[in-house]
């Protein structure tokens, strides 16, 4: 199974639409979802809430036909996918303020909040842009909320292979990430979305090959 994660940054073209179809993934966790994107031969659910006009937070992508379950965060989006429960989720950055869909005062607290409920729904596939990076310099998020969503994803059960994966950034490790059951055994890419265009978001793409045992 492929497993792919990007943040879109609120933009749709035919270039976006090529790129994606180029991860040829099974699942796609894609966030700041332009109410713009069309992926024929993709079955799709999106957050209610959204981010921005005409701009979802988050949304579960997949070959399989799908089954839509109650947001349990703002930024989340759950669907049932082939037996998995995936979700779809933008996790509270230092800048994000306290605006709905966030609560607390701290971007530690915020994203507390956004981890709990999420866990709550017990998702078994996990990722999006979490906008905490799992190794070195956390410049996105917290590191209180770091040890908090690793404590919580170690809870589910997960595994995180994109941890190690870099950003966008040369020196720093990705925000955006795909987590999976523990017991399954996955490969990671990492796909720049530079292109002759120029970057088609601040974020890169990555895809993990996951295979249940």
């Amino acid at each position: 199974m492929r497993i792919g994660t990007w943040n879109l940054a609120g933009r749709w073209s035919e270039a976006h639409r090529a790129f994606v179809v180029s991860l040829d993934c099974d699942v796609l966790l894609l966030t700041e979802v332009s109410e713009r994107v069309r992926l024929p031969g993709l079955f799709a659910h999106t957050t209610a809430a959204t981010m921005a006009r005409r701009r979802r937070w988050a949304g579960v992508y997949s070959r399989d036909r799908l089954s839509p379950l109650a947001d349990p965060h703002g930024a989340t989006a759950l669907a049932q996918v082939d037996g998995l429960r995936v979700a779809s989720t933008v996790l509270p950055w230092r800048a994000s303020g306290g605006r709905a869909p966030w609560i607390g005062v701290s971007t530690h607290e915020r994203t507390v909040e956004a981890v709990d409920a999420i866990v709550d729904a017990a998702p078994t596939v996990w990722g999006g842009d979490l906008n905490h990076a799992f190794l070195g310099r956390e410049y996105s998020g917290s590191l209180a909320g770091r040890r908090h969503l690793l404590s919580a994803i170690e809870g589910l059960g997960l595994q995180v292979p994109t941890a190690q994966a870099p950003h966008q950034i040369e020196g720093l490790f990705s925000i955006d990430h795909v987590a999976v059951p523990a017991s399954w055994t996955t490969t990671v890419e990492h796909h720049s979305t530079l292109r002759e265009v120029g970057r088609l978001s601040d974020h890169d793409a990555y895809v993990v090959e996951a295979e249940p045992r």
